[in-house]
């Protein structure tokens, strides 16, 4: 079969779905991935094909697209900060947003490194690893350490760490319960960052198909009548695990932003800062212990 009837079929059975920009970009995706054909290549030849066994996997591709699954958990992979990650059912897939958290946090933590060595940072709920790995990369002299609930995510995880030749401590550990007695008593931290789950079970209805059926609710989701949850345990931790002067950040929802400023606030932080992402909504949040 020629790979360009292949694209055509993709448009036929998707483009109602995604339209036409996003289905020839998953097409290209999978064509790169499973038969190292890139989008200039097809353009240069039109006649190149695959046989019949090769079309098994790209066919696959094609019925998990129709039924809404996200192209990364498909592929298997995904990018963050420049950086190649491994991605699955137990991990979040990483947005852009993140990445502009991630910004965030370089700037204090590149600042913070030249007064403190080694510099220390955490991240908890690390999940795919990507907050953590990137800070690891960019940030050479820098010791991080990683915590989630899942087993599955610390393995995913620590396989991305490797693919990006990076040392990252993760620990299994539960930030509602365990992780005061799990952590070393004496391991203090200069920079403690989290995106957790803060996504109420009644915005639901806002979040798309491809997300609400196959990313780990766990991660995502809290309930109604508790949507700080998160927040207050991670806060209520940093006190205790910050060096003197530490800074906390979080994503946070772009709803609550006043409800979680308060809460940082009243648990002892000052200079709390809620910062707004490039679509001017309320999703960081920098604090100072």
């Amino acid at each position: 079969m020629l790979i360009k009837d292949l694209k055509n079929i993709f448009h036929k059975e998707l483009d109602a779905i995604y339209g036409v920009e996003e289905v020839a970009s998953f097409f290209f995706i999978c064509t790169e991935n499973y038969y190292n054909v890139t989008r200039l290549q097809l353009a240069l030849d039109s006649d190149l094909a695959i046989n019949k066994e090769e079309q098994t996997v790209i066919f696959n591709a094609l019925e998990d697209l129709k039924n809404e699954k996200p192209i990364q958990y498909i592929i298997g992979e995904t990018e963050f900060y420049g950086l190649p990650f491994k991605v699955n059912k137990h991990t979040l897939i990483p947005r852009p947003e993140t990445e502009e958290l991630v910004t965030l946090v370089l700037k204090t933590a590149k600042q913070k490194l030249k007064e403190s060595k080694p510099l220390t940072c955490l991240d908890i709920g690390t999940g795919s690893g990507c907050i953590a790995i990137s800070l690891a990369k960019e940030l050479k002299e820098a010791q991080v350490y990683a915590i989630d609930v899942s087993t599955e995510a610390i393995k995913k995880a620590k396989e991305n760490a490797v693919l990006n030749n990076v040392a990252v401590e993760f620990i299994k550990c539960d930030i509602l319960n365990t992780c005061n007695e799990t952590l070393n008593k004496d391991l203090k931290f200069n920079v403690i960052i989290s995106n957790p789950p803060y996504v109420r079970n009644l915005e639901k209805a806002e979040i798309k198909n491809n997300v609400l059926n196959n990313e780990p609710h766990l991660a995502l989701f809290v309930e109604d009548d508790n949507p700080l949850l998160f927040y207050k345990a991670i806060a209520e931790f940093a006190t205790k695990k910050l060096h003197k002067n530490g800074k906390l950040f979080f994503e946070i929802n772009e709803y609550l932003g006043a409800e979680t400023k308060a809460l940082v606030e009243s648990i002892g932080f000052k200079n709390v800062e809620i910062i707004k992402d490039i679509f001017n909504k309320d999703r960081m949040l920098s604090a100072d212990l």
